[in-house]
């Protein structure tokens, strides 16, 4: 976990001089302005969110940390596989249902892109393929 809280922070930080980089390359590159207007702002506000948005996780990742009282398994370099929690929980590595729930969301959104016929459609596919998924344990072959 702590690793992780170190990958935030840099990648804050990391995004932090992209913006700065980025806004200092503007101001030089339109030199015959004056700085507030060579500036690209779009792209300065989006690096400086995206710095928010990176120290935010690293903080909430860092709380969670301090808060848990010790180490993970993760966190220790002679750690076994074994010494980790085994429940990982529950997943259908041969379940065909999430390909088609992809393919109902692809279908709402080139509904939204062309035309909103294709809506009512995606609509259809993604309530056959939810109701698949949940109750793909309940026929056939995988049965309990």
């Amino acid at each position: 976990m702590k690793t992780n809280v170190n990958l935030w922070w840099i990648l804050s930080g990391f995004f932090f001089l992209c913006f700065a980089l980025y806004t200092g390359w503007n101001i030089i590159e339109h030199s015959d302005r004056q700085w507030f207007h060579a500036i690209e702002w779009v792209g300065s506000v989006a690096l400086l969110f995206t710095v928010f948005m990176a120290a935010m996780i690293g903080f909430y990742v860092d709380r969670v940390h301090r808060a848990q009282g010790g180490e993970l398994p993760e966190d220790s370099l002679t750690a076994d596989i074994d010494d980790g929690d085994p429940e990982m929980g529950e997943f259908s590595p041969w379940s065909w249902w999430p390909l088609v729930l992809a393919f109902s969301a692809a279908l709402g959104i080139l509904g939204l892109a062309v035309g909103t016929f294709l809506l009512p459609i995606g609509l259809g596919v993604f309530v056959v393929a939810i109701v698949g998924w949940v109750f793909e344990y309940y026929r056939g072959y995988f049965a309990r």
